[in-house]
């Protein structure tokens, strides 16, 4: 297919394309290293996540296009394209992308490194004293660790392990005779081996000179004394690779639990240290000997390779960032505040203040430190009777899994479902609840052919003749050590509407149950996809009656077509919607004649934005969900997912006033275009910085005053015509920067005769990572 037949299907398609829209994403968070405001540390610590987060992409989203191509399935992506055309789209701008990413390395961070007190240097730029530690360094850690394998006639094709650094050394036998390990003389052969290092060792030699620190790729060290692993033989050349492999590996669906689940997933993680390689990563001017090799083996082409001008796998960066010299070096964030809706002393009693109050928690802003003691009050409390949870990804020594672990100790009925296919934490997973299971809790592995990925904690007590049931649930995962670095909302509450439904929720999740209805939870995958429908089309009832409406919702994804379909038709109804979406979005805002109501933007900075809020506006009687979906066919159609109803009153408000502040951002937030660009905004004339990731840490009376079913109207009209006045300026623009070409055209001709001239820019901003219709990156700048 053709380039400009590719850009016409996308850009007459009414969807986005998920993957590009998720490398654009990726491209925010590159601006975020760009950002003249940041540190160099932060700047760092971006840097680092860009490379991770396309690391799992190549993984999982490409993985995924390549199951389609290598096993002849057909594919039409949201852009319109096939599989073969898509390949080239998203390979060709994932390339792009990568050239940015070194770039910035090189341009924007590298010059800065030595006035910060660091550096990183080659071997060569080495004292005799430091090469002497370095010497040391691979004598005794390095060189016992280092296994070269060989690949020739006797000896098969070595399995190499995704994403470990890698060199392909070619190596030959001199004028001199040697003899091999089948006792025949080899002359002037050329041998091709290949030298993992060990992912056990620090990306980087630490040294100090003087008041510096001098990090050394460990790949200069060990390419520095290779020669030591090919003795008498003559190295041609020594490159470094790094390769991903497929890791989206398909669980086979079955209806019987018992048929051994948890080893179906771990044959599924065996899969990702053999699955096929979607991307190699190669120093410049590789032998063309090895790549010739690796081209054939593993069935890529150039599109899958990609040659990297600054450092081979960015993550390392990490090493720099978390240093003892350099701690504190990042930004400060404030301490956790108050929650709102619970006063100082409060959580010493948590059970006494839940039987009369609801508290919603908003993390960071608020710590988790509540939810985490009432969970540990509960371990040791004579009167808890039971605990149940669902549990996705778990922190690192997690006082969780410790409370449930005393609590089945102290002899309570404990039940506790582990999802062993939250990915890349599934080993983790499967340990942590045999470690469980140990100690007496009942313990589920995930359900089936479905991922469970809500947060429900649910904690049966007894109070005289009652028993009283203690519910927390929220969009965000039981891990303590997350919820200081993403967004989030929950809800901790004693109404007996919320216990039992949460309670006929786990026994779906657990047992073979089918209730009829919820009264504050939406789930899935039972009908959460028609309930949301249900409820876009209550909004157009409003507003074809000439009455107010409005849906607001905040999530990390939005992808499912019906549900897209439904917002398209409620913007031509006349509801004004407005999306707040850190990561993939699929819908096209602001086309004319399909969703010019419909306002996207994108909140990317100190914080992963993980909340999931959906606001209604319900004829003035707002209806606030929150929860752990996104918009996704998977977390309609494959995931047990819930939604909760705010129903009190304040912490209703609060919610509000959570989503005004996002759309009235303006340091974190990047406005969608048309075309699926972004543009990042920057206050107005006279109009306040609004900062949500320092401004949540505030309790701002006046803001939380207008958190009104009201106030959240006038704030749509106020954007509104804001929009408005945007794009009516933008059109003079157009037609000025027109007449202006046509008078320096006419005056060209005259002069020169005729010839070619560039087309004027669309708007003043330049796009973040925005790509023309022929993939052409513009690079992520602020607008």
């Amino acid at each position: 297919m053709k380039l400009f037949k590719s850009a016409d299907l996308i850009r007459k398609s009414k969807y986005i394309s998920r993957d590009l829209s998720w490398l654009r994403f990726n491209y925010r968070v590159l601006d975020q290293v760009q950002d003249a405001s940041r540190g160099l540390f932060d700047k760092l610590k971006f840097l680092a996540i860009t490379s991770s987060n396309l690391d799992e992409f190549f993984m999982i989203r490409v993985g995924s296009l390549y199951n389609y191509l290598d096993y002849g399935k057909e594919r039409i992506d949201y852009s319109g394209l096939r599989e073969l055309p898509f390949r080239r789209k998203l390979l060709d701008f994932a390339h792009r992308f990568v050239n940015d990413q070194s770039l910035t390395y090189l341009n924007e961070l590298k010059p800065n490194f030595e006035k910060h007190g660091f550096n990183i240097l080659k071997m060569a730029d080495l004292t005799e004293l430091e090469v002497k530690k370095a010497d040391g360094y691979f004598k005794n850690t390095v060189f016992p660790l280092l296994t070269p394998m060989v690949y020739d006639s006797y000896h098969g094709f070595p399995l190499m392990m995704n994403q470990m650094l890698i060199f392909g050394v070619v190596t030959r036998i001199g004028n001199g005779i040697a003899v091999g390990l089948d006792g025949e003389a080899e002359k002037g052969q050329e041998r091709l081996t290949f030298v993992q290092i060990p992912q056990n060792l620090t990306r980087f030699f630490e040294l100090t000179r003087k008041d510096k620190v001098i990090f050394v790729p460990i790949e200069e060290v060990v390419r520095e004394f290779l020669p030591r692993l090919f003795r008498n033989v003559e190295i041609v050349s020594a490159n470094l690779f790094r390769i991903t492999r497929n890791g989206d590996f398909t669980l086979e669906e079955s209806d019987d639990i018992d048929n051994d689940f948890i080893k179906e997933i771990q044959v599924g993680l065996k899969t990702r240290k053999r699955g096929r390689v979607v991307r190699v990563e190669v120093e410049p001017n590789a032998s063309p000997v090895l790549m010739q090799v690796l081209r054939e083996r593993w069935n890529i082409d150039n599109g899958n390779v990609f040659v990297i001008n600054s450092l081979i796998d960015l993550k390392g960066l990490w090493q720099i960032v978390r240093h003892p010299n350099f701690r504190g070096k990042t930004a400060k964030m404030p301490a956790p505040v108050q929650p709102l809706s619970l006063p100082e002393g409060a959580e010493e009693n948590l059970f006494e203040y839940l039987k009369t109050h609801d508290v919603l928690l908003h993390h960071p802003y608020n710590s988790i430190e509540p939810m985490v003691r009432l969970l540990e009050q509960a371990a040791v409390d004579p009167h808890v009777l039971g605990i149940k949870q669902t549990i996705y990804r778990l922190a690192d020594d997690s006082r969780v899994s410790a409370a449930l672990l005393k609590a089945a100790e102290n002899g309570k009925h404990v039940s506790v479902l582990f999802e062993v296919k939250a990915r890349f934490d599934e080993e983790k997973n499967i340990r942590e609840g045999a470690r469980l299971e140990k100690a007496g809790c009942f313990v589920i592995y995930g359900v089936s052919k479905y991922k469970t990925h809500t947060k429900l904690l649910m904690i049966i007590r007894k109070e005289g003749e009652k028993v009283t049931r203690y519910v927390h649930i929220g969009s965000g995962n039981y891990n303590e050590q997350t919820a200081r670095l993403y967004t989030d909302v929950s809800l901790l509450t004693t109404n007996d509407t919320y216990g039992h439904d949460v309670s006929e929720f786990f026994n779906v999740i657990t047992g073979h149950s089918q209730p009829d209805d919820y009264e504050y939870l939406i789930t899935a995958p039972k009908d959460m996809r028609q309930q949301l429908i249900h409820l876009i089309r209550e909004e157009v009832k409003q507003a074809k009656k000439g009455l107010p409406s409005g849906i607001v919702m905040k999530m990390n994804s939005l992808e499912d077509k019906e549900l897209i379909d439904e917002f398209y038709r409620a913007a031509k109804a006349g509801v004004p919607i407005r999306f707040v979406v850190r990561g993939i979005c699929c819908l096209r805002p602001g086309r004319p004649g399909l969703s010019d109501n419909i306002e996207v933007r994108s909140i990317v900075g100190e914080y992963l934005e993980h909340t999931r809020l959906f606001y209604f506006h319900n004829g003035g009687d707002a209806k606030v969900y929150a929860g752990s979906a996104d918009i996704m066919v998977r977390s309609f159609d494959r995931r047990i997912e819930a939604l909760f109803l705010i129903v009190n009153p304040q912490l209703k408000r609060e919610a509000i006033n959570i989503l005004m502040l996002n759309m009235m951002d303006n340091q974190n937030s990047y406005v969608m275009r048309e075309d699926g660009a972004y543009i990042r905004q920057q206050p107005a004339p006279g109009e306040p910085v609004v900062n949500v990731h320092r401004d949540f840490f505030k309790r701002d009376e006046a803001l939380l005053s207008t958190a009104t079913p009201e106030g959240m109207l006038a704030l749509l009209e106020v954007q509104a015509q804001r929009r408005l006045d945007v794009a009516t300026a933008q059109r003079e623009a157009e037609q000025t920067a027109a007449l202006a070409a046509e008078a320096l055209e006419a005056g060209t001709d005259d002069a020169f005769g005729e010839g070619e001239h560039d087309e004027a820019c669309e708007d003043d901003a330049t796009p973040v990572g925005h790509a023309d219709e022929e993939g052409v990156s513009a690079g992520a700048v602020n607008a």
